[in-house]
């Protein structure tokens, strides 16, 4: 049974940083491309961040661009989210995800103040 766990959400003073991990289990994803994603109250969940199948190809929302870094390590089967410098904008859900499948984690809470 393939499942992907969030974790490392909190909350945090604006300008601070977290770090969010997804350790995936179940079977391996060395494969396939992953992503972050995030949903805030009353919005549509939306795209983070997504790396591919190497680590080598990342891409950015505007809004995160070089304030977040996406990586993952195969050996690990995890995949992580860097986050500096923290807005309140960035208040959300955060979810992970494997690309093209119907496998999402929990979701992890990160509460940004002002």
């Amino acid at each position: 049974q393939v499942r992907l766990v969030e974790s490392g959400g909190g909350l945090v003073q604006a300008g601070g940083s977290l770090r969010l991990s997804c350790a995936a289990s179940g079977r391996s994803f060395i494969n396939y491309g992953m992503g972050w994603y995030r949903q805030a109250p009353g919005k549509e969940r939306e795209v983070v961040a997504l790396i591919n199948w190497s680590g080598d190809t990342t891409n950015y929302a505007d809004s995160v661009k070089g304030r977040f870094a996406i990586s993952r390590d195969n050996a690990k089967n995890t995949l992580y989210l860097q986050m500096n410098s923290l807005k309140p904008g960035d208040t959300a859900i955060y979810y992970c995800n494997v690309a093209g499948t119907p496998w999402w984690g929990q979701g992890t809470q990160v509460t940004v103040s002002a």
